[in-house]
């Protein structure tokens, strides 16, 4: 018995050294860690939100909306398409990513609900917006836009997430999920980016670009916990709200995508039939910035022919 509870304490010893070695979360986010990001900050109902405006003033507004893990600045190029185009451009860090908090919460489809309409409000956009959602963004806008129809004019998904998926058992345990997340997915995130791109060797320093907010404690489970809330996500539901809003819809995904595979496309189309789709030859998961011409051409198009919505 003796050698058993040894063997347990050495055991937890050399998993807790393990922890500390190998988690990169080393710092709380705060005030002197923001003290060189850009874009502004506002105090929201579960912590603090950065965000950034481009454009004239009297545009119309645009709101868009990161994926899964990287954060807002993975919309640079629309960004700035969009602004030189005159739009209202909003682009935001959702919670537990890039310069905003990492509150304890359970990022779920209502929470990601929370954050977005309380931002919008803080900035008093009460009128109808044109709402983007790229990957895992894709469920935070059309979840958004099925339950609040009259503050979304159209919808524009990038090759977004269509289909719950489940979560490898071992995440899911209490305890040694949370564990075996921050010691074996978490360090490795970073240096993964880059296969979202199907010629990453024109996106040096992607990974670099990625890595600092991984420092912050709380990043790692903001993620664990999207992907466990994401199980539970009524995609058909969701889609079946915006078909019946009549939301115009655009759909982009790149051909070559491999992180989520072109084939998830009909998930839409089938339940959105008045979906325009578009996609993208010669690009992976992110094709706004790989064929960033072809992208905004027909994103710009389709924002010209929109009508405004009561």
């Amino acid at each position: 018995m003796r050698r058993l509870v040894l063997l347990l304490v050495m055991a937890c010893g050399i998993a807790a050294g393990y922890y500390i070695y190998a988690n990169p979360e080393r710092a709380t986010i705060d005030a002197d860690a923001r003290a060189a990001a850009p874009g502004t900050f506002v105090a929201l109902r579960d912590g603090l939100t950065h965000y950034e405006l481009g454009g004239p003033d009297t545009g119309r507004v645009a709101v868009l909306v990161h994926g899964f893990s990287v954060p807002s600045y993975i919309w640079d190029s629309t960004f700035h398409a969009l602004a030189n185009a005159g739009h209202r451009v909003l682009r935001y860090d959702l919670f537990g990513r890039g310069w905003s908090d990492r509150p304890n919460a359970a990022y779920d489809a209502a929470f990601y609900e929370a954050q977005l309409g309380g931002l919008l409000d803080s900035l008093r956009i009460s009128g109808p917006v044109d709402l983007f959602g790229l990957s895992f963004g894709g469920t935070v806008a059309a979840h958004f836009a099925a339950a609040h129809p009259a503050r979304v004019r159209t919808l524009v998904l990038v090759d977004p997430v269509t289909v719950s998926r489940e979560v490898p058992g071992i995440v899911r345990v209490p305890g040694l999920g949370a564990y075996f997340w921050q010691v074996a997915a978490v360090p490795r995130m970073a240096d993964g980016q880059p296969s979202d791109f199907l010629h990453p060797e024109r996106f040096p320093g992607w990974a670099d670009r990625y890595r600092p907010q991984t420092r912050y404690r709380g990043f790692g489970r903001s993620l664990r916990r999207s992907l466990l809330a994401r199980d539970a996500v009524d995609f058909p539901a969701i889609y079946a709200e915006i078909a019946r809003a009549g939301t115009p819809v655009l759909l982009v995904w790149g051909k070559q995508d491999a992180t989520l595979p072109i084939a998830g496309a009909d998930n839409v189309t089938r339940a959105i039939p008045a979906t325009e789709f578009f996609a993208v030859d010669s690009a992976g998961h992110l094709p706004h910035l790989e064929q960033a011409a072809a992208f905004n051409a027909r994103l710009l198009e389709f924002l010209a022919r929109t009508a405004e919505r009561p």
